[in-house]
């Protein structure tokens, strides 16, 4: 490779990392990352039955792998 094809090289990745530098520092500064509730609005609107049929699908999960690896095979 050529010196100029290199350095033409370098200039587009420094030209596009500055530009993801002022992206990021610019959401930084508006508050684009800001999302304090989040997980307490995720929790708090959380009821038992959806944590209950989720502990019911980890299960369900579970018990499938433990099949797959026994080498289960379900009737056709």
């Amino acid at each position: 490779m050529s010196g100029s094809i290199i350095a033409m090289m370098i200039a587009v990745s420094l030209l596009l990392g500055t530009i993801a530098l002022l992206a990021l520092l610019w959401g930084l500064r508006t508050g684009q990352f800001d999302d304090q509730n989040k997980f307490i609005n995720a929790a708090q609107f959380d009821g038992e039955e959806e944590l209950r049929d989720a502990a019911m699908m980890e299960e369900r999960l579970k018990d499938a792998r433990g099949k797959k690896e026994k080498g289960y095979r379900p009737p056709d």
